[in-house]
């Protein structure tokens, strides 16, 4: 099972957007990925990080993971896997939050998040 870490800031304002059941939901959708780790839709590449997406009704939720292990290893093979939940849009902003995910992995690492 893959390590999920959900960074506070995140979590802090899914608790503010959403009331507490869809709050949870959200949540447990990227527990899941704990599961299911080749879930989402990769939107970007830094290195040897992937940004990746999965999404609930009009809202996306970003995560990197390792991008080779996530590609080439079996799903029982990534139990050591840490996937790492960094960011929230809306389709409007979308392409403003990958592209500052990406600006943060490649000047700051992501140790930042």
């Amino acid at each position: 099972m893959a390590k999920i870490l959900i960074t506070n800031s995140l979590f802090n304002k899914i608790r503010k957007k959403f009331d507490n059941s869809e709050a949870n939901k959200i949540i447990d959708l990227m527990n899941s990925l704990g599961e299911y780790p080749k879930k989402g839709t990769a939107v970007g590449v830094v290195g040897n990080i992937v940004v990746k997406e999965i999404k609930y009704g009009k809202f996306r939720f970003y995560f990197v993971t390792n991008r080779f292990k996530i590609k080439f290893l079996s799903v029982e093979e990534l139990k050591d896997i840490f996937i790492k939940f960094v960011g929230m849009s809306e389709k409007k902003d979308q392409q403003e939050v990958i592209d500052r995910i990406k600006f943060v992995l490649r000047n700051l690492g992501e140790e930042e998040f």
